[in-house]
């Protein structure tokens, strides 16, 4: 586990209470720069990570990580004295797993850090990949294309195709997507899903329209040929 916290005092407390939920390696470090070396040096399972630090912000370590599209992504926990709506959906957007605002209780802060590994963990393995006419993913590689060119997606838009590919033809409400993607314990409002949704359907181009809206119900992914006679 890795900290990233340039608060000496809040560090030692968030340090102490992993070891005594069991961690038995828990590293401390004061900026984004010292968190990328360790990264580096070690990989750990979970990062707890500041947004406000000396150097590197918390947003742009984040950003950083996310733009190495390692397989699997480094699971991370924002904990923070921003409060914000925007500040949480930033974090999301880019690719936080959860987010806890300061002062926040150490017992919460490890269960939650329990619940996200245990999702890291429990995931089910995705497809190999899916090609089609316009759009191909290789989920185990976090390769997406569109018409032959690459498509760069945030690990929540990542997520969520993922998601609708696994389902295609089936609609999946914004609670369920909620629940598979951002984990059923984060506080996110229903309107991220529509959010994110925008976005990736932007940026897949001709195959976002694969990514039907089911008025009332949610999304569902088809095939070309569905899309197309639905189009036509």
């Amino acid at each position: 586990m890795l900290v990233v916290e340039d608060d000496g005092d809040i560090a030692t407390l968030i340090q102490t209470a992993f070891r005594r939920d069991g961690a038995t390696h828990v590293e401390v470090v004061g900026t984004g720069s010292a968190a990328l070396r360790a990264i580096d040096a070690d990989p750990p399972e979970i990062m707890i990570l500041d947004l406000n630090l000396p150097d590197i912000d918390g947003f742009t370590l984040c950003r950083m990580l996310r733009a190495r599209r390692v397989s699997p992504p480094l699971p991370v926990i924002v904990v923070t004295a921003r409060s914000s709506e925007a500040d949480r959906v930033r974090a999301f957007e880019l690719g936080a797993d959860d987010y806890v605002t300061k002062p926040f209780g150490l017992r919460e802060l490890t269960a939650r850090a329990r619940a996200v590994t245990r999702r890291t963990l429990s995931t089910p393995p995705a497809e190999p990949a899916y090609a089609g006419r316009l759009l191909t993913a290789d989920f185990a590689a976090v390769d997406v294309a569109v018409e032959g060119r690459p498509v760069r997606l945030t690990r929540r838009e990542f997520q969520i195709l993922r998601c609708l590919v696994e389902n295609r033809n089936r609609v999946m409400s914004r609670d369920r997507l909620l629940e598979r993607v951002w984990g059923s314990a984060d506080p996110v409002d229903a309107r991220t899903v529509d959010v994110h949704l925008g976005r990736l359907r932007a940026k897949l181009g001709p195959a976002g329209r694969q990514i039907e809206t089911v008025f009332g119900l949610g999304y569902r992914f088809v095939e070309e040929v569905d899309a197309a006679e639905r189009l036509g």
